[in-house]
Formats: structure tokens, sequence, C-alpha cells
């Protein structure tokens, strides 16, 4: 999943993760989304998105039960990871900043005290791991326990939190600066990023919950997805979304075994058919139109799933969350001490350059986000690389590294049967 975790949007009534390794989002119009994005003192990037859908109306979707460097540094690879999940008439965007401020990771929940409930205790136990207090009011959260938006907005805190570990843990030096913002508009979010690290050039995890109207060019995108969007008291709809995909510098195959033997085995958990339809849905959403090239080798990806239950679908989603440390961490433990050549590292930041391309033009995410009233945009373009680079008619040569890796964005391969 692109290393963006995700963002969790609620609207008025209530996406779900979404992100590179540098952020976490969710999104719904009662619901939420995020996103992860890393991208390593000389390697690519991570991100989780929602794709973009094909104009005119889309048929219900489902699970489809039936037919730098430590020591020295490295071209690393990019990861990008999301997950979505909407409740609600629409989805509202990361919102705009009333109020934004860096909070220790201990402010927010209070320790259990002798009065409370044993469920209390253990949400505001499970609340004191997160990197900031839950966007929604802690006793909003008590009051609906096995509501889908608690449950969303629990995992996306709980993943964005995991993720911060696993990337500090490994740059060893950097640690994640926490921006908790509210939106004025509705909901808020929270902006982890590690920036100048050992072996992060930067990473994000972000996560929003944001609620409220949409503008007229949000509610357009969501329309051309099929969404029938009614008037205040029309009828609410929710389905989830999420992705995780991977950029790296340079092909190495056995590496790209692993990251999609990982996220094969998790979805296999639900069923032997839905790895081949997300993995080829991945191929085709992060698809650069203009150049006629992937911006990585792939993973999963899936939107408007609505079906065949929201518990079941959720239970899917957690197992693709699960899925993005162990697919990603080991890799980067594996090569943060490579070294590189000058020119592979022109050859990074040239492939930096596609990845930012794809995100500004194609994006359904941020092209959402950025319609958005009220949006946030330092989060929304958190995953943005530190540096990138354009060079104009660069072509590489003939049974290159280069070349080699260029082959596989223009025509993806099956990595794991």
């Amino acid at each position: 999943m692109a290393s963006q975790l995700g963002r969790l949007s609620v609207g008025p009534c209530w996406r779900v993760a979404r992100g590179g390794c540098g952020g976490l989002r969710a999104w719904s119009q009662c619901g939420g989304g995020g996103g992860l994005r890393a991208w390593s003192q000389h390697s690519g990037a991570r991100r989780i998105c929602r794709p973009p859908g094909p104009a005119g109306t889309e048929q219900s979707r489902g699970l489809g039960h039936g037919p730098t460097a430590r020591g020295g540094p490295w071209l690393g690879t990019g990861l990008a990871a999301a997950l979505a999940g909407l409740v609600g008439l629409a989805a509202a965007a990361l919102g705009h900043v009333q109020r934004a401020e860096m909070l220790p990771k201990s402010s927010g929940t209070r320790a259990p005290s002798l009065g409370r409930s044993e469920e209390e205790d253990e949400l505001a136990r499970r609340c004191g791991s997160f990197m900031a207090p839950p966007v929604t009011d802690l006793g909003e959260l008590r009051r609906r326990p096995g509501d889908m938006k608690t449950k969303m907005e629990l995992l996306i805190l709980e993943t964005q939190a995991q993720v911060c570990q696993a990337l500090a843990q490994v740059d060893g030096g950097a640690s994640f600066s926490v921006d908790r913002w509210e939106r004025k508009e509705g909901g808020g979010g929270i902006s982890c990023v590690l920036q100048d690290g050992c072996v992060f050039e930067k990473a994000g995890v972000s996560i929003s919950v944001v609620h409220g109207n949409l503008s007229e060019e949000a509610a357009k995108q969501m329309r051309s997805r099929g969404k029938v969007l009614k008037t205040k008291d029309g009828n609410k709809q929710w389905w989830f979304g999420g992705g995780c995909d991977l950029t790296p510098t340079y092909l190495n195959q056995e590496d790209a075994v692993h990251f999609h033997r990982t996220l094969k085995e998790a979805c296999d958990q639900h069923g032997p058919e839905l790895y081949p339809k997300f993995k080829k849905w991945c191929d085709d959403y992060f698809f650069i139109a203009h150049r006629g090239e992937r911006r990585g080798i792939g993973g999963i990806f899936f939107d408007d799933l609505d079906s065949p239950s929201k518990e079941e679908v959720f239970r899917f989603v957690q197992s693709c969350a699960k899925a993005v440390v162990p697919s990603y961490i080991p890799l980067v433990k594996k090569h943060c001490d490579d070294s590189f050549t000058p020119q592979e590292k022109l050859w990074q930041q040239l492939r930096r350059g596609r990845y930012v391309e794809f995100n500004l033009l194609y994006d359904r995410g941020t092209k959402f986000g950025l319609f958005t009233p009220g949006s946030r945009i330092e989060s929304i373009l958190m995953s943005l690389p530190l540096t990138a680079r354009w060079e104009y008619m660069h072509s590489p040569s003939e049974n290159s590294k280069e070349a080699e890796i260029l082959e596989v964005l223009r025509h993806p391969r099956d990595w794991v049967c």
C-alpha cells in the first residue's frame, strides 16, 4: 500500500486509510480515511490512495464472493499505502487547519480510573498508544463502540502508530513530529512527519477524520463513479477502498516477490480471487497515461467495495492494514546500507518526478482533497518528495538497469502465483 496510510473523513453522516510512507488519511461523510508515504535518503517513496473511476455509472463492487544510510546511503524502494472506508452521503477531504499543534504522545487520554468499566478502560488504554488523541471526542467513541465510524477511526489511528514506530525504529535517528489539526468545516486529522533522518529523507503517516458538505467539483467526481448523491436528508451510502504499491528505483526481483507475496497472503485470508483482481486494479490505477508507464511495480488497489457486508469488508481492510509493515520494512532493513553512484542517484530523482506527476495529475485522493472546502494543503501534499528532477528527453541506455525497471513499469509482471 502506498506508504501514505490513510485518511478518514466524516460527512453529514460519517475514506479510510490512504497514503506513502508518509501519510495515513481517512475520510467519509460520516466516516474516515488516510495515507502513508516514505522517501528514503536515497530511495523511492511509498503511499495509499483511491483510484479514479471511469465516467458513468459503476456497478457496486464487493470482495468477489462469486465468479543515507546508516553506514552507507541506498537508493531505496518506496512504498505507498492507503485504506479507505466511507459511510454516509458523500466524502469530505482533509480539512482546513483551525488549530495545529505539536502534541506529545502522552497527551489526550487519561489513565483509567476506578469508576470506569473495563470497556472504557480498554478504549483509554488503546488510545494511549496512538500518536495523538483521537480526532473524535473520546466520549462519543465510547457511546458508539460498535459503530463502523468508530471502528474505522480506531483502526487507522492504530495503524498510524504501528507504522510510525516501525519507521522510526529503522531510521534510528530522527523522530516523528506530530501535528494534530482541526478543520472548521468539521473533523480534523493527525499528520506525522519524519524528515532528514539517518535512513529516511522524508516519511509521512497521516490520518484525517472529516465531515461536512462536498463542493460541486468533489460531488461531480463522486457521481462519475456512480454515487447517487441527494439532498441533506437523502440516503446514506457506505463503501471501502485502499491500496499499497511499491515504487523502487531499480528492480530487485526478490524484493518484488516478497512485497507481493505478503499482500497476497493478506488477501488470501478472505478469498483466493482477491489478490489477482486487486493486483490488476493496482496496475491499471497507478498508470501515468502521458508517459505510458506505471509509477511502480504494483501491489493491490481497491475502491467502492460495498459487499458482501460492512463487517466482512472491514475485516479484509484490517488484514491489508496489518500487511503494510511486514511487506515493506524488511526491504528497508535489507538495503539501508547499500551504496550508490551519482548516476543511480540521478535516476532516482527522475523516478521521483514520475511519482509527482501521477500524484498531481491523476491521483483521486489528491484531486478530491483539493476540491473540498477547507482542504488542508500541507497534509494533502505531504506525500511529495523533498527533491525530484525532470530532464528534457531523458532516455536510459539499452540493456541498462534503468531500462530494465522501465520495461517492468511499461509491462507489469505477475510476481507470485
